[in-house]
């Protein structure tokens, strides 16, 4: 890896660090790149040297970065992928070749951007953004594949152009941020898009706002049923777009729809992958907290779903419970969140509710999710001050046979994983 430019050191140790940016920039979300693209020219971070894909949307962002991720390793391909928030460790964040980089690595760029800040705040994000790019661009992959954090035209990552634009879907989330239509939402997502580069859409009924705004960039925009699509086939699934059909394909660990929207994204970034790496790389994709399977009897299946899209999306994939067989819901969410629509999502799914309250000034107290569910006639089993409580009350009334779903919030999977992996579970 290349040498670091000079620094001067802040904070020894990473969790100092990040209790400082928590608190140092007056607002937690503070969009717009006018501040931050200053620390950027100082540092020299407005490319990152290699092929660039980023990937934005509502709902399916980290499995088509993880799919993406997957193949490139696969093809030898040297990677280094960008996604937030994280699940327990801040390192899941920034990754090289799939692995979350060391805390020894972080806190030297974090002291890079704090020497170039100057007077310039920046916010939590912004300021870990520029840190992550600094280690990418000292690490000079083959390939780099962001994760759009919050909307798309004023997010920190938007600061690097994309080779490849990805928009993953479009649904209602961050209200207050990015409007409360698609219309309007579909707007700030195709921020991302660049002028004479191809992006691509998983949605299959795109707002109209996006399809103008790509028209209007000159970019070149693919769209699920449109320009590509897939069709599962027994044990496999099938793909095709503009360059051909690929039958016979391994099934991943993540959605098809995402994985479908990864292939569709690759295919048109130029970048040499045989098709024996991608059929290795589609097998080895997974990521944690999308459907995930952690224990069984009672099998216990995390989802980091928060909105109403990717609550229905999470019920979806869990099917009809069998007959005889109950399921539970460890559920926990942040008080900026449509936790009515989420509830609305899952009618008929869930038999018993085990809710809990989040800590800290957005988490929604239990005794408030209690009063949505008995609204919409669903049966509260357990009320609980943690997710760790929730999870043991849902696992004390659970059946061998039943199924517990844990879901709501990053920080309620966080939370469940963090107890299991204490259990060596």
């Amino acid at each position: 890896m290349a040498a670091f430019l000079d620094y001067r050191m802040r904070f020894p140790h990473l969790d100092d660090w990040l209790r400082w940016l928590e608190v140092q920039h007056p607002k937690a979300i503070d969009l717009g790149l006018e501040r931050i693209g200053r620390v950027a020219e100082r540092l020299g971070l407005r490319q990152l040297g290699c092929p660039v894909i980023s990937v934005g949307g509502t709902n399916g962002k980290g499995s088509t970065t993880a799919t993406l991720v997957s193949i490139f390793r696969a093809a030898g391909l040297k990677v280094a992928s960008y996604t937030s928030p994280h699940l327990i460790h801040f390192n899941e964040r920034i990754c090289l070749d799939g692995e979350p980089v060391a805390d020894a690595l972080i806190v030297q760029a974090l002291d890079v951007v704090y020497a170039a800040c100057g007077d310039t705040s920046l916010s939590y994000f912004e300021f870990t953004t520029l840190a992550a790019f600094y280690i990418f661009k000292a690490a000079a992959p083959d390939v780099a594949v962001l994760e759009v954090g919050l909307g798309g035209r004023l997010d920190a990552v938007n600061l690097i152009d994309a080779d490849v634009a990805v928009v993953t879907s479009i649904g209602i989330d961050h209200v207050d941020w990015l409007g409360d239509t698609r219309e309007l939402i579909a707007v700030e997502k195709a921020g991302i898009f660049r002028a004479g580069q191809p992006a691509i859409c998983g949605d299959r009924e795109p707002p109209a706002s996006l399809l103008a705004a790509a028209a209007d960039r000159g970019t070149r925009l693919l769209v699920k049923g449109r320009d590509f699509d897939f069709m599962q086939d027994g044990e496999g699934w099938a793909f095709r777009d503009d360059h051909g059909i690929l039958g016979g394909l391994p099934l991943p660990r993540v959605a098809l729809d995402n994985a479908a929207t990864a292939l569709a994204a690759l295919r048109q970034s130029g970048l040499l992958v045989s098709e024996e790496a991608l059929r290795e790389g589609l097998a080895q994709a997974a990521l944690a907290g999308r459907a995930e399977q952690v224990a069984s009897e009672p099998d216990i299946i995390l989802d980091v779903a928060h909105n109403p899209q990717g609550a229905a999306f999470f019920m979806a994939q869990l099917g009809a419970a069998k007959p005889g067989r109950r399921t539970h819901a460890v559920f926990a969410m942040l008080n900026d969140k449509d936790i009515g629509g989420v509830l609305d999502a899952c009618l008929g799914r869930v038999d018993a509710w085990h809710i809990a309250s989040l800590d800290g000034p957005r988490g929604t107290p239990w005794a408030v999710l209690e009063q949505l569910l008995l609204e919409r006639g669903m049966v509260v089993a357990s009320r609980s001050a943690d997710v760790a409580s929730a999870l043991q009350a849902a696992r004390g009334q659970a059946q061998a046979a039943d199924r517990i779903v844990v879901f709501g919030s990053f920080y309620t999977v966080g939370a469940a994983k963090t107890v299991l992996a204490g259990e060596g579970g």
